[in-house]
């Protein structure tokens, strides 16, 4: 089983397509292949970018990645409804296959100091990365910075933000699945008390995470999610939710969208034409938006040692 980590950072840039294909590009360069994933939102103003690979080459892509966001963004003339707190807001680590959480905490924090010293960052542990327990909870690093009279003290780095870059949060978490449910409403209220109803924190369903969200460019709003746990809660069940709350607040449902890669075909289990019609179904989970399938149809194509070998063997190493 070969040794794969996978990333998904966010970056705090979503309305200038060359500026995200740029970044794209530099993680690419160092990665040694094509990301997996890119999904762009103009209404967050904000770019989620996934890629897997062994762990030398995920570190070096991460790297990559955040010295070209600070390189590129600044946070002075950012807006948009997404939270941040830096222009590479959010760099997660995923264990993929042969590697252990401990293994990917160590990365983070490897990756952590780095972004410190390099880039003069504050750089926040999260999730089993933490090094302050408080601030296991993503949430909690966002509102700690928000709320706090004075900037909070990080992990790594400068007891300051950065001037233009800010500060970024740096983990090591499970899978977990973005998952956003337009509401054809432009009723912001409505769209804050249904995530109030569902997030997990306020006694809703388990593992759910949830904002109320507007987007200006469809003169709509959202209930935008983040499913950290999909043995408990699949996106089927939190789409039904969303719909029977919008249902008592007479507003109807639009599309939903999955951000990013679903961890495995289990976690679409229910969209089966139950809440769907089959094409919007395919079109939500295709192939290439599993990350087990995707992984599967690179290595069929590829093999290792190819131009997409995501191992990180060269071809003269052999198995």
């Amino acid at each position: 089983m070969p040794s794969l980590v996978e990333c998904v950072p966010n970056f705090s840039e979503g309305r200038r397509p060359d500026v995200v294909a740029a970044i794209v590009a530099q993680i690419e360069r160092a990665l040694g292949q094509s990301v997996l994933d890119v999904h762009r939102d103009v209404d967050h103003h904000r770019s989620v970018v996934t890629f897997v690979g062994a762990p030398e080459m995920v570190e070096r892509a991460a790297l990559a990645g955040v010295a070209a966001a600070v390189a590129r963004l600044t946070l002075q003339t950012h807006v948009g409804v997404h939270p941040r707190i830096g222009v590479a807001d959010v760099v997660p680590f995923v264990p993929v296959s042969g590697v252990t959480m401990a293994e990917c905490v160590a990365l983070a924090h490897r990756v952590g100091r780095r972004v410190a010293g390099e880039y003069g960052l504050p750089v926040f542990c999260y999730g089993e990365a933490a090094c302050q327990p408080a601030y296991r909870d993503l949430a909690a690093i966002r509102r700690a910075i928000r709320t706090s009279p004075t900037f909070p003290r990080p992990d790594f780095g400068p007891a300051q933000p950065h001037p233009t870059a800010g500060a970024v949060a740096i983990g090591a978490r499970d899978y977990l699945i973005a998952f956003n449910v337009e509401l054809l409403t432009d009723a912001l209220d409505v769209a804050k008390a249904i995530a109030r109803d569902l997030r997990a924190a306020q006694s809703g369903l388990p593992g759910v995470k949830a904002l109320g969200l507007r987007l200006a460019s469809r003169g709509t709003v959202q209930v935008s999610m983040n499913l950290t746990d999909t043995r408990q809660t699949r996106p089927v069940d939190v789409f039904n939710a969303v719909v029977a709350a919008a249902k008592r607040h007479a507003v109807a449902v639009g599309r939903p969208e999955l951000v990013g890669l679903i961890p495995t075909a289990a976690s679409a289990v229910g969209f089966d034409g139950s809440c769907f019609e089959g094409a919007l179904a395919g079109a939500l989970f295709p192939d290439e938006k599993i990350l087990e399938r995707r992984l599967k149809l690179i290595s069929d194509e590829e093999g290792v040692g190819g131009k997409h070998d995501i191992t990180g063997k060269s071809p003269a190493a052999g198995g």
